[in-house]
């Protein structure tokens, strides 16, 4: 009986029911939400000033969505093309996470210098929330038949509607659920960093800053390469899928990172010198 249920995985829909809202933009939200929320709590608990974290999230959420459509539309170009509206209808699916990270921490650092802040620290407190919010937001996927691999028969296999089969694929009805083994795998990156930030609490001599956020990028870019190598809608330049090119980088730089701190024992360079660091990065909670 559990193995039948499991062969009827299968999305309801992108819709909520007979509501006008899509799952897609209603997880994104929460995903958003959940986000802000945690970083803040984080801060609190590292002695941050909570509202510095608060107003680095808008910068985030204003420059991440957008470049996180607008890499995906590049890369997918001959599709929007001669539909120029479909640019804007991030509803409909269409977003690439590198994107988003990429325009994130260009803001993260701009946010850095301009309020005289760590960048490092304050990637160190988003790194957990923005993991959890890829988990999240990866079952946008799921509603929108979307982001799948190739034919299986495992007894977890996700049915997809002919519509929205490949071509040449029309003949299979299950996929893996890619979506689903990413959303796992980031959760388990979660809970990985969450322990670290909990020891680092504990031992906050032992915990460089900076660590979190290079354990999140060597990670999930980890995880992307194996799962990225699944799917059949990858983004592609020429041969190449462009996720595992970029997670491949990530994860040089993650453990490259890593090495840094605790091989060579030496401090990340920062967008600000650390003597030059604000003093508002401090909670007035503590």
């Amino acid at each position: 009986m559990f193995f039948t249920l499991l062969a009827e995985f299968a999305s309801p829909g992108p819709m909520i029911g007979p509501l006008p809202i899509r799952w897609y933009g209603l997880l994104i939200a929460s995903a958003v939400l959940i986000g802000v929320s945690l970083s803040t709590y984080l801060a609190k608990r590292r002695g941050v000033n909570p509202d510095l974290v608060s107003d680095l999230a808008i910068w985030l959420v204003v420059a991440a969505i957008p470049a996180a459509r607008l890499y995906y539309v590049a890369f997918e170009w001959d599709k929007y093309a001669d539909n120029l509206s479909e640019v804007f209808a991030i509803w409909h699916g269409g977003i690439a996470i590198h994107g988003a990270i990429l325009g994130g921490s260009i803001a993260a650092v701009i946010f850095a210098r301009l309020n005289r802040v760590a960048f490092w620290q304050l990637a160190d407190l988003v790194a957990p929330a923005l993991i959890l919010g890829q988990a999240i937001g990866r079952w946008g996927n799921f509603f929108n038949s979307e982001a799948f691999g190739r034919p299986t028969d495992l007894p977890w296999k996700l049915y997809i509607p002919l519509a929205q089969r490949p071509p040449g694929y029309t003949q299979f009805e299950y996929f893996h659920p890619t979506f689903l083994y990413e959303s796992l795998w980031n959760l388990g990156v979660f809970t990985v960093l969450m322990l670290l930030f909990r020891w680092g609490l504990k031992h906050p001599a032992r915990l460089k800053v900076g660590t979190l956020f290079l354990v999140y990028l060597a990670a999930y870019s980890a995880g992307r390469v194996w799962i990225e190598g699944l799917r059949m809608d990858s983004l592609m330049i020429g041969p190449l899928r462009i996720a595992q090119l970029v997670s491949l980088a990530g994860m040089a730089i993650g453990v490259l990172g890593l090495v840094w701190l605790y091989g060579l024992q030496r401090p990340l360079p920062d967008v600000v010198p650390p003597a030059e660091v604000s003093a508002s990065l401090s909670s007035s909670d503590q």
